[in-house]
């Protein structure tokens, strides 16, 4: 019987692994340049920390079992609450403020589809302790620096940026009553993903009147904080809430990010904990769903049983944005397995093996025929390999070798010599370190 990999899940074969180990290297290149330090936790947490936030509905949509002892435990969907967790366990000794970043495996119990599956790996960060707008744009430069990193342009994506302090307070300007701001969030979060007479109906069902719709529908179709009318911006609370988002983009324009981000009532965030601006990643052309996003959260630390601290952050998971940067053409070709292939007419195993030592005691990835193919295999073999120096061993005795560099030769200019492996001269062996690309120290 052949067993498939389970539904939502990926199997990282050598080219996928290679992408895969470049995009992390990106988003630890991006976090390490603002200063944040890499955490990490459990794959495996309690299954309370997502259902006392969240209700007990959440199990529904997580991975979760009963181990041995009647403990309740899920794999992790996300890492936020984890990091909430740790930050509450060592608050009082925790210098302030927290620049965190992680990169985790997570697991969602949901309907596996184009750009969501099951399983998948997500890239955090996390300011914690840092009032006021400059944290929400801190955390909004980093994530374009990894769009940069990634060969993304404004041309490419944009990031949307609202603020739910002011979508909240429109809202009940219309009259809705605040127990119900909740509900008109999650509906609104589906505008995306639902036909406008299946969101319409939605809004009917959440009890909004006919005038509160059509409000709705006036609101959202604002392109900018201009477009705000002087109705709403008559009401301290709405007022307050533009300012902070002028604030806001004033940061990202000297940060000189602005032409990556934009205003959109539109952005809610599924998330009940955010507080304050939310943002997220959108391809222009919208083939994709949302790429990825954040906000800021000032209320989870002491929702997870800690001291309240302010907080912001995002999360970027790997599948949409593998997907977009295939659509691109920005996806890196694997680099080659080898540098070096080793090579010799009749196998000589003493020298064979003193070769690749020497070799790889240079820092240099160096393969050979571990089956003693035919030197006409063992060329083939080198060319499977993408080993840019083909090592020849022959007939005069160790350390002689003839060391051929492929790739010079594909430009039309062959590229040869004839050296010794582990000369005893320091110049020859600095000489080589050179025509190797390892260096002359």
């Amino acid at each position: 019987m052949k067993i498939q990999s389970a539904r939502g899940t990926r199997d990282f074969y050598p080219e996928d692994m290679a992408f895969r180990q470049w995009l992390v290297e990106r988003w630890r290149e991006a976090s390490r340049r603002a200063g944040f330090v890499e955490v990490d936790g459990p794959e495996l947490e309690s299954l309370e920390l997502y259902t006392d936030k969240s209700g007990p509905e959440i199990a529904e949509q997580l991975y979760w079992l009963e181990d041995k002892s009647g403990r309740k435990l899920a794999l992790r969907p996300e890492f936020t609450p984890t990091l909430a967790r740790m930050i509450a366990a060592r608050q009082a000794a925790l210098p302030e403020p927290i620049r965190w970043f992680n990169v985790s495996r997570c697991f969602r119990y949901e309907r596996a589809q184009k750009g969501r599956l099951r399983e998948f790996f997500q890239w955090n960060i996390d300011l914690v302790g840092v009032e006021g707008e400059i944290g929400d744009a801190e955390c909004i430069s980093i994530a374009v620096d990894a769009l940069k990193n990634v060969g993304l342009t404004p041309a490419d994506v944009q990031v949307k940026v609202n603020d739910r302090r002011l979508l909240g307070a429109l809202v009940r300007h219309l009259g809705i009553a605040e127990e119900r701001v909740p509900q008109v969030f999650a509906i609104l979060d589906k505008r995306a993903k639902v036909p406008p007479e299946a969101l319409a109906v939605m809004l009917a069902e959440a009890g909004l009147e006919s005038a509160q719709r059509e409000g709705l529908e006036r609101i959202l179709a604002w392109q900018g904080l201009g477009d705000i009318e002087a109705r709403e911006l008559a009401t301290s609370e709405i007022h307050a809430a533009v300012e902070a988002l002028n604030r806001l983009f004033a940061h990202l324009e000297h940060y000189g990010i602005a032409e990556w981000c934009r205003f959109d009532i539109g952005i809610v965030r599924g998330l009940a904990y955010y507080t304050g601006p939310v943002w997220e990643v959108h391809d222009l052309k919208g083939e994709f769903r949302a790429i990825f996003g954040g906000g800021r959260y000032d209320r989870l630390l002491g929702d997870m049983g800690g001291k309240a601290m302010p907080a912001c952050g995002f999360g970027c998971g790997d599948v949409v944005l593998g997907l977009l940067l295939e659509e691109r053409g920005l996806r890196p070709a694997a680099e080659p397995a080898a540098d070096c292939f080793v090579l010799r007419e009749k196998p000589d195993w003493p020298e064979m093996l003193k070769a690749v030592r020497f070799l790889r005691g240079m820092g240099l990835r160096t393969q050979f025929d571990l089956k003693e193919g035919r030197l006409k295999r063992q060329h083939e073999k080198a060319l499977e390999s993408g080993a840019r120096f083909k090592v020849i061993l022959g007939e005069a005795p160790w350390p002689r070798a003839r060391i051929i560099d492929s790739r010079a030769a594909a430009d039309g200019a062959m590229k040869e010599r004839v050296a010794d492996l582990a000369p005893d001269d320091p110049e020859a062996l600095k000489n080589l370190k050179v025509f190797l690309g390892v260096g002359a120290s």
